[in-house]
């Protein structure tokens, strides 16, 4: 105890704001506040990036033809929530990502009374501000896309899992199996959530801490095998044509890792094994069972692991971010479990409070007053490009999906189509011109162009992923057709304009 409070007057203040935090939880509210206003407020009006764009298309378009044999991937739960979100409040930007907004908060108060269940009675607002300290929280947390609404899901459905296996009453075990048949229905790519509820079952049922029996088991069971058919027959027609949308290819070792931010707990466990140290903290006493440090482990792991091994030995990869991001609230509690070995029960608090303000110096992106939700801005990018063009202007529009590949490309593709979603949230004025996601399907076509309609133009422009622009502007520019002509191009993130002029 002396040594405790001789280190809190090594910092001014320093007892009394713990004190403060301990006795209330208006400070960490206050800082709950002041996070979301600036990690999730602040960049939601921004631009969309392609992405949301393409379920601004889907929202508005469920059954378009042009979807084509990506169908299944759309069939989802998910777009239920623009759509209406639509209806409600129009179609800005904001309009369209307040549902991931609604269900990142929502997913945070689950986490929270998770991490209180398995970890410590006081440990729900660390494992809070810790999941605002990862950035795929914050992201997909204003992102128009299925992501947190996939977070929501699965911690409502392992929330229930846990309440069940604690209560043994059917209507907890109904409800469980409600909300596990939902998951894969927000995204086809959850399917190896459903191991780590088996996992958890398992270790319970091996430990002895659950009174539930063989007729629940099967109930549920049954429940959710039936519940899983369609979305099952969905994964298994979209995998059959899963290398058309392959769009990384399979993980190196050091991507595995990377992915996983192993640095995350780490970090946790030493920074707050070197604060025990030098405030004299004597750890907590109580210790995290073994079936639920287990669950917690395999919650951050089991996404990312099956995927990789999937990528491996089927060669489509879908180990990306996104699709990993199921896993960040188990990374959470990974981290907050590793804190937990150091945390005496009456520092909770203070050290979420710590949590609070890194969330706020490594995410708050500082060095400008308002910043984007992506480094995307085909906003403006649309702005610059109907600020050159005029209504006879050439555009070469290139498609920022991989999906635009002969035979489902073409040059007389049909508006409104998936491939060129984009253009239906940010119009380009003048003639369009589509050309392919990858350079050798539209070479021949842009010699065609380059010897005909653009040789007689004073002008044309190129839009599309900065990649791509830089691409097509190096190759007219290097035309015999085009000598003598100026170009210059714009970069908005990684959306670029390019634009040609021919010299007086």
């Amino acid at each position: 105890m002396e040594s405790s409070l001789r280190s809190s007057q090594r910092i001014p203040g320093a007892g009394k704001f713990e004190e403060k935090c301990e006795s209330s939880q208006w400070p960490l509210a206050a800082l709950f506040g002041i996070c979301i206003a600036r990690l999730w407020l602040v960049p939601l009006p921004s631009s969309f990036r392609v992405d949301e764009l393409e379920t601004v298309f889907v929202a508005a378009h469920p059954r378009h033809p042009s979807l084509g044999s990506a169908r299944e991937a759309f069939e989802s739960i998910y777009y239920y929530l623009p759509r209406a979100a639509h209806a409600l409040t129009g179609s800005s930007e904001i309009s369209y990502r307040l549902p991931s907004m609604l269900a990142m908060a929502i997913a945070l108060g689950l986490i929270a009374r998770l991490a209180a269940r398995l970890i410590h009675p006081r440990a729900g607002w660390f494992a809070v501000f810790t999941c605002l300290l990862l950035r795929g929280i914050d992201y997909h947390a204003i992102d128009a896309r299925p992501y947190a609404l996939g977070i929501m899901v699965s911690a409502a459905s392992v929330f229930l899992l846990v309440r069940w296996l604690d209560s043994a009453r059917w209507s907890d075990a109904a409800l469980f199996a409600v909300a596990a048949a939902l998951v894969w229905r927000v995204h086809l790519v959850y399917w190896p959530f459903y191991i780590l509820m088996a996992i958890y079952v398992l270790s319970r049922v091996i430990s002895g801490e659950t009174r539930v029996r063989w007729p629940q088991w099967a109930a549920a069971a049954a429940l959710i095998a039936l519940a899983l058919v369609p979305p099952a027959m969905n994964a298994l027609t979209l995998a059959r044509g899963a290398a058309a949308h392959v769009i990384a290819p399979p993980p190196t070792l050091r991507v595995f890792l990377h992915e996983l931010h192993w640095n995350v707990p780490l970090l946790c466990g030493v920074v707050f094994w070197f604060f025990a140290k030098w405030r004299g903290w004597t750890g907590s006493a109580r210790k995290i069972v073994w079936p639920d440090l287990v669950f917690i482990g395999a919650w951050w792991l089991c996404q990312p692991v099956v995927i990789c091994l999937y990528a491996w030995v089927s060669g489509n990869s879908l180990y990306v971010d996104r699709y990993l991001s199921i896993m960040l609230p188990g990374l959470a509690l990974t981290a907050t479990a590793a804190a937990a070995w150091w945390m005496p029960a009456d520092k909770w608090r203070f050290a979420a409070a710590g949590m609070a303000l890194a969330a706020l110096a490594f995410q708050g992106h500082w060095g400008t007053l308002v910043y984007r939700h992506d480094v995307s801005d085909w906003r403006s990018a649309a702005a610059e490009a109907n600020r050159f063009a005029q209504e006879s202007t050439p555009v070469v529009v290139v498609s920022p999906f991989i999906e635009a590949r002969p035979p489902a490309w073409s040059a007389d593709y049909a508006l409104p189509g998936f491939l060129y979603s984009h253009l239906e949230r940010y119009p380009i004025h003048g003639k369009l011109y589509f050309f392919p996601f990858e350079d050798k399907d539209g070479v021949r076509y842009a010699r065609e162009l380059a010897r005909g309609s653009f040789n007689g133009t004073a002008g044309f422009e190129i839009y599309g992923q900065t990649g791509q622009v830089r691409f097509w502007r190096q190759w007219f520019a290097t035309r015999p057709e085009f000598a003598g002509w100026s170009n210059l191009v714009r970069d908005f993130g990684d959306v670029g304009v390019a634009e040609f002029q021919r010299n007086e």
